[in-house]
């Protein structure tokens, strides 16, 4: 029997995109936001570095890897499945959007090869059997101990909240690496907090440079609010500096939950 034109356009119509997949595993998760520790992104004070995993990703240009690991969590925190999540490569591929640059066997190799660099960074454990990859969660420090969701009691287990709207409205698609990573350093902190270029290295582990475009590019896209301050400094020449202080916007803000509200109240 011969296709109709019309019925392969049918088809097209009814293929799921990146965004439908993400979307798909988060309403499965069942989560308003998702909660990641903050020596993700850096390390508590005392330590020999500052760094945290997050830094491999930025020096080594992994945006791809970057996003895989965020969803990740996000899939897995819930914990209805011993914090593993499992789909066919090719569902894995398509939720990394590999699907829109690549034919079905390169996609399924790419999102394997993306997931076995997290397996490395010691951030997962990954299978495979058959097509079918399944991902565990470990702690996101890096340093492969078993994952438990934080719950913020002690300071290596304080934890920053993504919205699932980051995904699901395609913020996330907007932001390049740079982008990416200053997302998670601003969510890490207060609001209004300062970041200055200058500290960007022995903080995060990352130039100045890399910084300062991560923050113009969060301003661009709405997702981060700044404001200026002025701080006292009898030996500078005008007697005060200019800080600049930020917050993520509304747009990107966790969301509240019943029982969040239930206790304010």
């Amino acid at each position: 029997m011969k296709t109709t034109a019309g019925a392969d356009l049918n088809m097209q119509d009814a293929k799921a995109t990146g965004r439908d997949t993400r979307t798909a595993v988060l309403k499965r998760s069942i989560r308003a936001n998702v909660p990641l520790r903050k020596t993700f992104v850096q390390a508590n004070a005392g330590g020999d570095s500052r760094h945290g995993p997050l830094k491999e990703f930025v020096t080594g240009r992994d945006l791809r890897g970057l996003k895989a690991y965020l969803l990740i969590v996000a899939a897995c925190s819930n914990g209805d499945n011993g914090w593993s999540t499992t789909h066919d490569s090719l569902v894995w591929a398509r939720m990394l959007d590999i699907l829109d640059t690549a034919l079905p066997q390169s996609a399924r190799t790419g999102a394997w090869r993306t997931l076995d660099r997290l397996r490395e960074r010691k951030l997962i454990t990954c299978r495979r059997s058959g097509t079918m990859i399944t991902v565990t969660l470990l702690r996101e420090d890096g340093t492969g101990k078993p994952y438990e969701r934080p719950k913020g009691g002690t300071e290596e287990d304080r934890f920053l909240q993504i919205p699932a709207a980051f995904w699901t409205t395609g913020r996330d698609e907007q932001l390049d690496l740079p982008g990416l990573a200053m997302f998670l350093v601003v969510a890490r902190e207060k609001n209004w907090s300062p970041f200055p270029l200058e500290k960007a290295p022995d903080w995060y582990g990352w130039s100045a440079d890399t910084h300062e475009r991560g923050l113009n590019k969060l301003l661009t896209l709405e997702l981060v609010e700044r404001r200026v301050k002025y701080i006292k400094a009898p030996l500078a020449p005008a007697g005060f500096v200019k800080t600049y202080q930020y917050k993520r916007t509304a747009a990107v803000q966790p969301r509240k939950t019943r029982k969040a509200v239930a206790a304010v109240r």
